[in-house]
């Protein structure tokens, strides 16, 4: 049964997108069946994949607001062992019809119970609020990746995601544990990169990654080209980056 990984940060811009599309082209590359779910309005993973995702009918709306959609119906191989259930901005709407169904909370969680069997790794791309969407997200899921760009702003929200992750633990999801926070958009050369990174492994200790996701121009040429970073520049530092990420998390489980 897969392992289901929230990608998720209250504070957009940070890398969540650019984590959820290269870590799961990482795992793949390494011959792991993953699922990527985009869980943001804004598309950004679907269109990243080249994934026309403004066009389609059916997408993760579909799902949330209509449970007798099966998630394997919105569900596009795009890479070898990587699929992905796109979204667009019909998924601004979930929020508001959620409020109202019954259980609205485990619709996510559900959904992805009946094709979990057939992947390694389902990898949820959370929107940048702490709303209903990236609730289920949570709900869904047995880890937490927080991706957390280096700079002092980006650091301050972080209790309070700690905080939103612990009342789930309490009330919809005891098993959900944080995998652990990675520092994205990294530049050793840069005094303020290393404070915050300093300043986050002394106030997390625990829960900071020993991998951090250093800042490339890659990082922009990527997704205009509809390319992971694997594949525009797969000997970079930013590829191998997510490949260490991607060797981290397989050596996590291995050390449960």
């Amino acid at each position: 049964m897969g392992r289901v990984i929230a990608v998720t940060n209250q504070k957009g811009g940070v890398g969540k997108t650019t984590t959820t599309i290269n870590l799961g082209a990482a795992l793949a590359e390494k011959g792991h069946y993953t699922l990527l779910i985009d869980g943001d309005p804004q598309g950004a993973l679907s269109i990243g994949l080249g994934l026309p995702a403004y066009d389609l009918e059916f997408s993760l709306y579909s799902i949330l607001t209509d449970t007798r959609i099966p998630i394997a119906a919105v569900t596009h191989h795009i890479r070898p062992h990587l699929d992905l259930v796109p979204s667009n901005i019909d998924l601004a709407g979930a929020e508001l019809q959620l409020v109202a169904m019954m259980g609205r909370e485990f619709i996510l969680r559900d959904a992805i119970a009946t094709v979990r069997d057939r992947y390694d790794f389902v990898l949820i791309d959370c929107p940048p609020s702490l709303g209903l969407l990236t609730v289920n997200a949570l709900t869904a899921a047995d880890e937490i990746l927080v991706p957390l760009q280096c700079e002092f702003l980006a650091m301050r929200g972080l209790d309070t995601l700690i905080d939103v992750v612990a009342r789930v633990q309490r009330r919809l999801n005891p098993k959900l544990r944080m995998l652990g926070i990675v520092p994205t958009m990294y530049n050793p050369r840069r005094v303020h990169s290393r404070e915050v990174l300093d300043k986050v492994r002394a106030t997390y200790p625990n829960k900071i990654l020993n991998v951090a996701i250093k800042e490339s121009t890659r990082f922009a040429q990527a997704p205009a080209e509809r390319r992971t970073l694997l594949e525009i520049d797969g000997n970079g530092d930013a590829a191998e980056s997510y490949r260490a990420l991607a060797e981290v998390i397989l050596n996590v489980r291995t050390e449960q």
